[in-house]
């Protein structure tokens, strides 16, 4: 986070700082491309297992096909002028509410160039090395210009702030949680140093927070409440710089709730009431909850990582957001007692402090077990939009902290190292060269691996190289099979992605309404029974004994689907879906590497 004003004692006395850093303006500017390089590299790296692999997905199969088709779509609207906030190409006939989504538009526009010309998958992983390289960047120019005086600082405390396991994890699957690199640019205008040009940083403000809803709106709900923290532990460390700093600060923030609240108008209407909208959430988010012995375990995409640890202490790969280790938390409490003069550093220790205890949810659990101790997430549980949130993803608001901490802490030991000390420090040692060292030491076992990836179903060639036109006239639809609804694998929303939504299917992976007289939030499209037949089939292998009744409610679920054809690509227990469709509506032939049933003749 960044400081309100300049840092000094709570008595008035002003903390002793770096040095003015005598550097040219243009060795400054190599520097910083140096650094931004660095990490553009890294995330590069980490995303170097799917490039050219059209056949690998990372872990969280179903979470990447999503962000491709949101990709693809965001790419659609901007060629074919189409409305970015719903879509009619999944969830046949009804479609997808994608501002209740996670459309990521706020990505997927700037990158419809990408993804025209490369494909989605391209597109995805060039989102992924922008949200890591970005974050990093995004708080190394933050650090750099207004916390410390050292690049060397900056760059990693940038380094932390963007590489973190938890960023690492989310990146493989979540967009939207990875895209952090407008935080600090509206942390900076938040807690800007000065009262001048309220009004002028204040639109800017909400043009960022706009900007932000589009790329993420959780993120946002994060930001907004570690920022209060924030700001009331600073303001009773430093009453003093509170009261100077309050009226621009307010005055900055009802601008930009103006600006923020014209802009966002519509498109938050069109969220919450708008066609397909949705209540509440198709899971319960309470359950996502993070163990208190993941913050100094190891997560599996880190040098010491492991497969099985991991997966006791989180709720799923995705959600490693704490795995800090041991020595990264040890350093921070040196820091923060260090530096506890700061009130920066007590203003961050108490927001590091309340999300950790937040994202350990309703009840704390240590090594797997429960400890029946009620959780602080019980505070938050009844707010509206906290109520919605992933306790599990609290533990992210801790990565910028602790990325900060080492910054400052590191600024401080170069400054001291280099004789900068006030009279009452007396280091005595090579300060530079020890905690250097356990700088090094608590970050290097946190030091990332490539994101894990796994195989997937190519797109059949009738689908890929569009065999599937001759069979679906303007106004039906290609159904695949089996058409998933729910939070599975989706291939329509795979296969949707790959084709730049060239046709439209039923199903998808999304989340909707449970009906159309019932809001309550739902996985999918509601089930229709022809659609549970064939993934109990697909699930279990075996093939149902097929009735009367269920190829007439075949032939009404195809009606209402407005289906064309119906396609079955790659499979696991294929042959049981399969003969499962030829007893439904008689036997299908092979075309381009799938099966296919034309089944216009029975829909009319």
């Amino acid at each position: 986070m960044a400081a309100p004003a300049a840092d000094v004692a709570p008595g008035g006395r002003r903390q002793p700082g770096p040095p003015p850093v005598a550097v040219r303006p243009r060795r400054v500017r190599s520097v910083d491309a140096a650094v931004a390089a660095g990490y553009l590299g890294l995330a590069v790296l980490l995303t170097s297992r799917q490039w050219g692999r059209p056949d690998r997905l990372f872990h969280q199969d179903n979470d990447q096909m999503l962000f491709e088709w949101m990709l693809a779509r965001a790419a659609r609207a901007v060629t074919a002028g189409e409305n970015p906030l719903h879509s009619a190409a999944l969830n046949a006939p009804d479609g997808v509410n994608l501002m209740a989504n996670t459309s990521v538009l706020g990505l997927g526009v700037p990158l419809a160039p990408v993804t025209l010309l490369f494909g989605t998958q391209a597109a995805f992983l060039v989102a992924v090395v922008v949200s890591l390289a970005g974050t990093a960047t995004a708080w190394y120019v933050l650090l750099a210009r207004r916390l410390v005086g050292s690049r060397v600082a900056a760059a990693v405390g940038g380094l932390v702030c963007g590489f973190a396991p938890g960023m690492v994890a989310q990146a493989g699957a979540h967009l939207h949680m990875a895209a952090q690199f407008l935080v600090p640019p509206i942390l900076a205008l938040v807690f800007r140093p000065g009262t001048d040009r309220v009004r002028r940083h204040g639109v800017a403000l909400g043009l960022l927070v706009a900007y932000q809803v589009f790329v993420g709106e959780e993120l946002l709900v994060f930001l907004a409440l570690a920022a209060g923290v924030f700001a009331v532990a600073y303001a009773l460390a430093d009453r003093a710089a509170a009261r100077r700093l309050a009226p621009a600060l307010l005055g900055r923030l009802g601008v930009g709730a103006l600006v923020a609240g014209a802009l966002l108008a519509y498109p938050l209407w069109f969220q919450f009431l708008g066609p397909q909208h949705y209540r509440g959430m198709p899971f319960h988010a309470r359950g996502f909850q993070l163990d208190a012995a993941s913050f100094t375990a190891s997560a599996r995409q880190t040098v010491l990582g492991d497969g099985y640890v991991p997966g006791l202490l989180s709720p799923n790969p995705t959600e490693e957001n704490s795995f800090f280790g041991p020595g990264l938390l040890v350093l921070a409490v040196v820091v923060v007692v260090w530096l506890w003069r700061r009130p920066l550093v007590r203003a961050l220790a108490a927001v590091g402090l309340l999300a950790a205890l937040f994202s350990l949810g309703d009840t704390v659990r240590v090594d797997g077990a429960s400890t029946g101790l009620p959780g602080p997430y019980r505070l938050l549980a009844g707010v509206p939009l906290l109520d919605l949130v992933v306790p599990a993803r609290f533990a992210l608001i801790c990565v910028p902290v602790l990325g900060v901490l080492v910054a400052l802490s590191l600024d401080r030991a170069l400054a001291l190292g280099s004789g900068a000390a006030t009279a009452g420090d007396r280091p005595g040692v090579p300060v530079r060269l020890l905690w250097g060292g356990a700088v090094a030491a608590a970050l290097l076992p946190l030091a990332p691996t490539p994101i894990r990836t796994v195989p997937t179903w190519p797109v059949p060639a009738f689908v890929a190289d569009g065999g599937w036109r001759a069979y679906v006239p303007a106004g039906r639809t290609l159904v695949p099979v089996p058409p998933v609804t729910g939070a599975g694998v989706s291939p329509a929303t795979f296969w949707s992605a790959r084709t730049g939504l060239a046709f439209t299917a039923p199903g998808g992976y999304f989340i909707g309404p449970s009906a159309a007289a019932d809001p309550t939030a739902h996985w999918g499209a509601p089930d229709r029974p022809t659609a549970a037949l064939l993934r109990r089939a697909a699930e279990t292998g075996e093939v149902p004994v097929v009735t009367d009744a269920d190829r007439r409610q075949a032939v009404a679920d195809l009606r209402h689907w407005r289906a064309a054809v119906l396609v079955q690509g790659g499979l696991h227990r294929g042959e049981a879906v399969r003969r499962t469709v030829d007893a439904l509506v008689g036997p299908g032939r092979e075309v381009d590497g799938a099966w296919v049933w034309d089944v216009r003749p029975l829909v009319g």
